[in-house]
């Protein structure tokens, strides 16, 4: 066979793009040519070579040995998953309801609870919140009437 012809194979089977045909020629090549081969063809000689002799080797027949089971131990063959499943479901039903009756107890106790026995003192902390909140209401008006003027001043220039 052609050298040449080899080396177009070899490239087309590095890319990955040969036939199993093409591999097959490659593969006889290389077995068949052990002596004279020049030195690009010479390094893909033992891959080839490997290949044939595997495919040429013969595997051992493993047998696995069959063990019969105990007699009695069919119905309970399973019965550890169905405990583990069952401990699963309880666990995760007790997690839920714990967690709804905390979160009951946690916002029942918020509504319920006074933070100042003093009617005057939480009158007065009311107030003190109300202003800071109007204080900060009023920023923010006052930031939407530059925002305004802003506005107008740019609808002036888009008019002239």
């Amino acid at each position: 066979m052609d050298y040449n012809k080899i080396r177009a194979l070899l490239e087309l089977y590095w890319e990955g793009e040969t036939s199993l045909e093409e591999e097959e020629m490659l593969r006889h090549f290389f077995v068949t040519h052990t002596a004279a081969l020049p030195e690009d063809l010479r390094e893909a000689a033992p891959l080839f070579r490997y290949f044939q002799a595997e495919k040429e080797q013969e595997l051992p027949a493993w047998e696995i040995p069959r063990v019969a089971p105990l007699p009695g131990s069919r119905p309970w063959q399973h019965w550890m998953k169905y405990a583990a499943a069952l401990l699963m479901m309880a666990g995760a039903g007790y997690s839920v309801q714990q967690y709804i009756v905390r979160h009951n107890e946690l916002s029942a106790a918020a509504w319920q609870q006074d933070t100042y026995q003093d009617p005057e003192k939480a009158y007065q902390e009311a107030q003190k919140a109300l202003e800071l909140l109007s204080r900060n209401l009023n920023k923010g008006t006052e930031q939407m009437e530059k925002l305004a003027y802003f506005n107008e001043a740019t609808d002036k220039i888009k008019r002239n």
